[in-house]
């Protein structure tokens, strides 16, 4: 099949997904909305209509707060890979958060690779971040990291942490939903490993484990989930475009365990519908049942306010 064959191919089964393959909705509750699952419109306008539903982001920023955004720019890649989160979506959180207040917003990532500005650029979130007034802050110097201990770690018991990371005003984190060789997945939870320092100890002592422990350490206000594209393989660097389809979903939650269930959840339906990669079950994704356990957030999404939104 000639490549442009396959992506008209990709485009016109993107537009059949169900969208019932989403977190499903719960009846309306007291109090404020959970989570949000969006489906069909482009990165930025999803985003804000689902933080409309949740409250609108006053909720999460208030005035004279230094805002911390950690996407996922590990790689040296183009927006199409899907390798990175959208940029498109991380600078109309910028703009949305001083509309809110926000004395400033700061955005970094520990990038995979020693040039990270060009990483920075490459994937178009630098000039977005700064198109909107944020700042972009390397994540690659030794000395922004400072050791913290991880009280509830089972296999992490400290690590160096980005001072970014450490107890800020609000944190949002912005993963992209895509494949990894080793975690299977890689999503909100995993997007933490851009914050320290030495992932590498990681991956050889219990992967799945460190995620779940730093996850009991890291204070965060808001979890958006990007995935406008989802790699369905070849991740988390990502090799052709055609691996990632555009298929237009995004969660918005304040529990990063649920935001983690229901990704994996929406990677599962795509894989499925493009037979491409493999549907991965709950069971599979190993740092979740670790971070329930250790009563980071909850699997049971039925426990929460959930609202689903075809734009």
């Amino acid at each position: 099949m000639k490549r442009r064959e396959f992506v008209g191919t990709i485009s016109a089964a993107a537009a059949a997904l169900p969208f019932g393959e989403l977190p499903a909705q719960t009846k309306p509750k007291d109090g404020p909305v959970d989570m949000v699952a969006l489906r069909n419109g482009e990165a930025a306008e999803m985003f804000d209509r689902g933080i409309a539903e949740m409250g609108g982001m006053g909720r999460f920023v208030k005035k004279g707060q230094t805002v911390v955004l950690k996407p996922n720019i590990g790689w040296d890649r183009t927006p199409e890979y899907g390798s990175n989160t959208n940029p498109e979506l991380v600078g109309r959180v910028v703009k949305r958060c001083f509309e809110a207040g926000a004395k400033e917003v700061l955005c970094f990532d520990k990038t995979c690779g020693e040039n990270w500005n060009e990483r920075y650029e490459m994937s178009g979130i630098k000039a977005e971040v700064e198109k909107n007034g944020g700042k972009m802050v390397t994540g690659q110097i030794s000395s922004m990291f400072v050791e913290c201990k991880i009280p509830r770690g089972v296999s992490l018991k400290s690590a160096m942490v980005h001072k970014l990371a450490v107890n800020p005003d609000v944190f949002i984190n912005m993963p992209v939903l895509k494949h990894h060789s080793g975690a299977k997945i890689t999503c909100a939870m995993k997007n933490y490993m851009g914050c320290i320092d030495d992932r590498r100890w990681w991956h050889k002592n219990d992967l799945p484990q460190c995620i779940a422990d730093f996850a009991t350490f890291q204070k965060t206000t808001l979890t958006i989930v990007d995935a406008y594209r989802v790699m369905l393989k070849a991740g988390p660097r990502g090799s052709k475009p055609e691996f990632a389809p555009v298929v237009k979903y995004q969660l918005i939650s304040t529990d990063i365990v649920a935001a983690d269930v229901a990704a994996t959840q929406i990677f599962a339906a795509v894989a499925k519908q493009f037979g491409m990669g493999i549907p991965y079950k709950l069971s599979d994704i190993k740092y979740i049942a670790h971070a329930v356990k250790l009563g980071v957030g909850t699997d049971d999404l039925s426990k929460l306010n959930v609202r689903r939104i075809a734009m």
